[in-house]
């Protein structure tokens, strides 16, 4: 048996012993540079040094990576999906390559996992129109005693790794490896028999446009992934019997009575709430700080709460219960390896709280209508069947009704997917959006004058608002919180509405000194600059976009210095010398987890 804690050690000090510095883990919330909102993937935050940068640490390098992937949260719940999972690495970056790195893995593999490399199994690409097949590898391979009929040639699908929907980003064929699932069996049919432990990546290219480039220097990225390795070496299929979860699953029988290998709807529940509790952790104690909202990062874990909660009620369990598994991984199981997050125990604790009265608070009634809602389609279905025996039922909860459980109980459409997919059920997406837009045209509407990129007007003033709004939105992630985003904005001649998330109100001197640096840029005198450039060139200079999803192929951007830079329609004045004094007036609470600013410009 290994534990999670002996497994950290072992790869990290097999690769340091071999001159790797160990440059441990980045924020789980992507830089922006390749387009995603998480980090997806180990090497993702090495991005610029795979494509050449120097790193300041050197050539070598290892660690554990934490990641997060929500792209296939529906299969939370069976033994090997999670949400929050680690994955761990090693780099060289234009130092050694595929003859050096295929030794240290079947050293890594036999030596200190103990494995038998007799049994080992390999695969590696079978070449294609883009990239040659990968001989070099496989000549390696057998150099180090694995058995010629273990290596196997496949196609770009399986043995080539790449970003998806990024360029300009490293990418290369890779050597992937397998063992028996039970090594005891005679007769080993691959891949049938087999588990994928781990791959090595040999980035060679550069991923363009218009095809593949070869990179100045040739890099190595190894990926073991860390919760399923772990279940392997301990001769697991299920990962969630693993000491990373153990503790959390024990908390969950003795306060729920039930068991988990009693299998079924009930292990499936006890998977996900513990998968999402360990991704609550993770995302609220991220060094860059995460908050349950109803945009981007923030919207991606409320949902992940509520979700927990909703299965935990399935164990006949509240809310509270996340807070008992949240010190679970806090204390007994990551306070080691992520010392942050015992400093923001507390702070964790008390968003988890925060969040759970939240969405309890309506969750209740929120079930009743959505009752009501599969009750009147199947009134209705009952009622045209007596009168026309082919009647076909229907199965689509309308996209109002499925607004009016997001707008009114804070039920996020993929909790009501799921909630139908229960009941052989579907949504309708395109009704809901639509709700949705009518539901947000009314709102601008409401305020008198208001049209369509939130001013009233395009008078002289306004457009002073306009710009006002930027360094006021800029000047609150420095004061408050990166995680601090747009979330509505009313302006006329005379004032400016901003409406930004953030979970309490802010201090008198909190508001001080926002309204101090933005009237020390104003001071400056900032050229407002304006620039048209494609959605991805955006992104990868780091422009914000507070409604990105909606933008097209290209679009307008604003950057007053390094201090603001955003997406945006316009317009704008053209220097900030012109804004004259910014003062704010009012700071109060729009709704839950959203504050408004109302401030002047004298």
């Amino acid at each position: 048996m290994i534990s999670s804690k002996e497994l950290r050690e072992k790869w990290l000090s097999f690769y340091e012993s071999r001159g790797h510095v160990n440059i441990g883990a980045v924020s789980l919330i992507g830089d922006g540079t390749t387009g995603v909102l998480f980090n997806v993937a180990g090497m993702q935050p090495l991005m610029p040094y795979l494509l050449g940068k120097e790193h300041p640490a050197g050539k070598r390098l290892c660690n554990i990576q934490g990641c997060l992937r929500t792209v296939d949260i529906d299969s939370v719940g069976d033994s090997s999906h999670f949400t929050f999972f680690e994955m761990m690495g090693n780099w060289s970056l234009g130092d050694y390559f595929k003859r050096e790195k295929t030794q240290m893995t079947v050293e890594l593999l036999t030596n200190v996992f103990h494995l038998d490399k007799e049994k080992l199994s390999s695969t590696v690409f079978a070449g294609n129109d883009s990239a040659p097949r990968d001989e070099e590898t496989a000549t390696f391979l057998k150099e180090l005693g694995i058995l010629p009929e273990h290596i196997h040639y496949l196609p770009k699908e399986d043995n080539w790794w790449e970003l998806e929907g990024t360029v300009n980003t490293p990418c290369g064929p890779d050597n992937e490896w397998f063992y028996p699932s039970d090594p005891e069996k005679k007769e080993l049919v691959f891949p049938d028999d087999y588990v994928e432990i781990g791959n090595d990546v040999y980035m060679q290219y550069k991923k363009t446009e218009s095809g593949y480039i070869p990179l100045s220097e040739k890099n190595v990225d190894t990926g073991f992934g860390f919760d399923r390795m772990l279940a392997f070496l301990n001769g697991q299929t299920d990962a969630y019997k693993t000491d990373l979860f153990a503790g959390a699953v024990r908390e969950l029988e003795a306060l729920s009575g039930r068991k988990y290998d009693e299998g079924g709807e009930i292990r499936r529940a006890m998977r996900i709430v513990c998968d999402h509790a360990r991704t609550t952790v993770m995302l609220l104690g991220d060094r860059v700080g995460v908050l349950p909202s109803n945009t981007g990062a923030g919207y991606i874990l409320r949902r992940i709460m509520r979700r927990a909660i909703r299965y935990l009620r399935s164990l006949s369990l509240s809310g509270d219960a996340l807070l008992k598994l949240a010190e679970i991984f806090i204390e007994e199981v990551y306070g080691e390896a992520y010392p942050l997050l015992k400093e923001k125990k507390g702070y964790i604790l008390d968003e988890i709280q925060k969040e759970t009265a939240r969405f309890e608070a309506t969750l209740q009634q929120g079930m009743k209508e959505f009752e009501k809602c599969v009750e009147s389609l199947a009134r209705k279905n009952e009622f045209m069947k007596k009168s026309n025996p082919d009647y076909v039922p229907e199965t689509v909860i309308g996209g109002k009704a499925a607004f009016r459980l997001y707008d009114t109980y804070g039920f996020p459409l993929e909790l009501t997917e799921e909630l139908c997919a229960e009941r052989g059920l579907s949504v309708d997406k395109k009704g809901f959006e639509a709700a949705f837009e009518e539901h947000q045209e009314k709102s601008r509407s409401a305020e008198k004058g208001e049209n369509k990129g939130g001013l009233a007007s395009h008078s002289e003033m306004a457009i002073k608002y306009h710009t006002a709004t930027h360094l006021l939105n800029a000047a609150l992630k420095i004061v408050l919180s990166p995680d601090c985003n747009q979330r509505g904005s009313n302006i006329n001649d005379e004032r400016l509405r901003f409406d930004f998330n953030f979970d309490r109100p802010m201090t008198a001197e909190e508001i001080k000194a926002v309204e101090d640096l933005v009237n020390e840029k104003i001071k400056e005198d900032i050229p407002v600059v304006f620039q048209e450039m494609s959605l991805e060139e955006a992104r990868a200079q780091h422009f914000v976009g507070v409604f990105d999803s909606k933008y097209g192929e290209v679009v307008k951007t604003y950057s007053i210095g390094d201090f603001s830079k955003e997406m945006c329609g316009g317009p704008h004045v053209d220097r900030t010398g012109v804004l004259g004094t910014f003062r704010i007036q009012k700071e109060q609470s729009s709704s839950a987890g959203v504050r408004r600013i109302k401030a002047t410009l004298e």
